[in-house]
């Protein structure tokens, strides 16, 4: 089985084709064009120019995979596209890429829930691609510019939220931080490299819902926290840069570490994942890990390579997998009928 998928829901660009074959995955082109550079002047991703990007590269990528792979449409058996959630102008160009493709080459169309993606990120491991088993059920933390959420999964097609962020996403929270310290966009990767080796606990920052006996999220009163003390701070130097965004970025993994490890407690897991852009931070991976090893004896913690924790279609391509595989008729008429919801809930 040769599955495509296609991948457009904010500001990168993704195709990739991935290859079953029994239970072995092979992944034969996954490629992404990054916008990254393009909105570092504006602060942030305008939906507008982001939308006319994908019309430009998405097309040419598509060609440019199937190149690398050696494969032709004939070898394709289904097509998968994020339709959610994401920027509506973004989504609509995979959508519309992605149901003209499968009108037109008569493939199967399988709708992915971009969130769902992320965290099936985790099943793929090595440049090949091969296939991570987890035992269910799993807790994963999902941690990205538009989403910080708390999800139990009892397989690969069945998830259910049980605590998400009430106002500002962490990865949101951090480019915030980065644009009042003048650090400029993405936030995050600038932070955890300033913080490298800097005072976490020099600035007493608050820990936002950390004792809320829930498994909800918040980052907005952390953000005003690190502006409120900024603007007293009379001495801006390079030194203490590092040790504020240090201290902020400890505060977010205080925070996503103990929600993490109460929720896996309370639901019994055997597995706990990680995913999203915010799985990159060295910080988060390393102290999830040491407080797993520590208080939950027993249960394996998978987080993803780094290149699978960015936008990419190859998350899109195995979460079409799944939910393909054992209902492979639902999915000829897909086209006529599916739409771009750019709030999709899990």
């Amino acid at each position: 089985m040769l599955i495509l998928g296609i991948e457009s829901s904010c500001d990168e660009t993704g195709v990739a084709l991935l290859e079953i074959k029994g239970d072995k995955f092979r992944v034969l082109a996954n490629l992404v064009s990054s916008q990254v550079n393009i909105f570092k002047k504006y602060g942030g991703v305008v939906p507008e120019i982001a939308a006319r990007k994908h019309l430009d590269n998405l097309l040419p990528l598509l060609e440019k995979a199937m190149v690398k792979a050696k494969v032709s449409p004939k070898d394709i058996e289904a097509i998968g596209v994020v339709y959610g959630p994401g920027l509506i102008t973004s989504l609509i160009v995979g959508i519309e890429t992605a149901k003209t493709l499968s009108l037109v080459w008569q493939k199967p169309l399988i709708p992915v829930d971009h969130m769902k993606a992320h965290i099936l990120a985790n099943l793929v491991e090595g440049e090949s691609g091969s296939l991570v088993k987890i035992k269910y059920p799993a807790m994963c933390l999902v941690v990205s510019g538009g989403h910080t959420m708390l999800v139990s999964m009892k397989d690969e097609n069945n998830f259910k939220t049980v605590g998400q962020t009430r106002d500002d996403a962490v990865g949101e929270a951090f480019d915030k931080v980065a644009k009042i310290l003048g650090l400029g966009y993405p936030g995050g990767p600038i932070i955890s490299e300033k913080a490298e080796n800097a005072d976490k606990e020099f600035y007493k920052l608050p820990r936002p819902m950390i004792n809320s006996g829930d498994f909800d999220f918040s980052f907005s009163g952390l953000k005003t926290a690190v502006k409120n003390e900024w603007e007293w701070e009379q001495f801006k130097d390079k030194e203490n840069v590092r040790k504020m965004c240090a201290s902020f970025q400890q505060a977010c993994v205080d925070v996503l570490v103990k929600k993490t490890i109460e929720a896996a407690k309370k639901y019994g897991v055997k597995s706990i994942l990680l995913g999203g852009g915010v799985a990159a931070n060295k910080e988060l991976r390393k102290q999830l890990a040491e407080k797993i090893d520590l208080e939950l004896k027993g249960v394996k913690f998978f987080q993803p390579e780094l290149n699978m924790t960015t936008d990419n279609a190859l998350m899109v391509a195995i979460s079409a997998y799944f939910e393909y595989k054992d209902k492979p008729k639902n999915f000829y008429e897909a086209w006529k009928t599916i739409k771009v919801e750019p709030n999709l809930e899990l």
